[in-house]
């Protein structure tokens, strides 16, 4: 029983308590105020998450993400889906389900983003996919022969990471109305492409999760960069695909 004036978010702090920056709710904290200077967070979008054993620990919707503190974590018991934890009046991450998905198959942490080079890049595949008379909904990022495809992993359960002469392929999936609706679209992806880390949604952003959080975020980074390249090819009229 609740002593009077507490509440269930004050009764498990000591689930996000921690001098630790590496603890799951100081580290998403961090990664947050990183994102949001980089332009991939703005306006409370996005979102971040991390498996910690039986406890998934998942930033908050409608909290500006550079202003983001642990006490505004959200924790979840991966096995029965509850929450352990839930701050007052703060309202759980849409992209909660689609971070489930990620964990599912292995991940440690998933990362959503609303890049402008992501979005410019779904773009570009769908002017490409019209104008060749190609289905819309089956293409693809594709690109290779480009350095930093090497920060991306071959896929789960193979050694090492994507080569200089690999190809990288994202798939794309088209957005919807409300964030959770894109789960089983997301999950069809993750199914059709099992060797993808990473899936774009058509004007809207990018989901990349990793094996853990470091993981996570090399690969977020990678792949930024790479969509951000790909755009400047694209004004220079330079191939994606040699």
């Amino acid at each position: 029983m609740e002593a009077p004036g507490s509440s269930a978010a004050d009764s498990m702090d000591h689930l996000i308590t921690s001098s630790d920056p590496e603890h799951p709710a100081n580290h998403i904290c961090t990664l947050c105020r990183n994102f949001y200077t980089l332009g991939w967070v703005t306006g409370t979008g996005g979102g971040v998450s991390i498996r910690d054993g039986a406890h998934i620990f998942i930033a908050p919707s409608g909290v500006q993400k550079e202003l983001m503190q642990p006490g505004n974590m959200f924790v979840m018991d991966y096995r029965t889906r509850t929450y352990l934890r839930k701050p007052p009046i703060l309202r759980p991450s849409a992209c909660t389900p689609l971070f489930l998905a990620a964990f599912d198959r292995g991940a440690g942490s998933c990362i959503h983003t609303h890049s402008q080079w992501a979005v410019l890049v779904t773009l570009l595949v769908e002017k490409d996919a019209l104008s060749q008379g190609r289905e819309v909904l089956d293409a693809c990022f594709e690109i290779e022969q480009i350095e930093q495809i090497k920060g991306i992993p071959r896929g789960r359960g193979k050694d090492g990471m994507l080569g200089f002469f690999d190809r990288l392929t994202v798939p794309i999936i088209e957005n919807t109305a409300h964030e959770e609706d894109l789960t089983q679209s997301l999950e069809a992806a993750m199914e059709k492409y099992p060797d993808t880390y990473a899936v774009l949604v058509r004007r809207h952003g990018l989901y990349v999760w990793g094996d853990n959080v470091q993981k996570a975020k090399t690969q977020a980074e990678s792949l930024d960069y790479i969509f951000r390249l790909a755009v400047e090819m694209r004004r220079l009229d330079l191939p994606w695909i040699q």
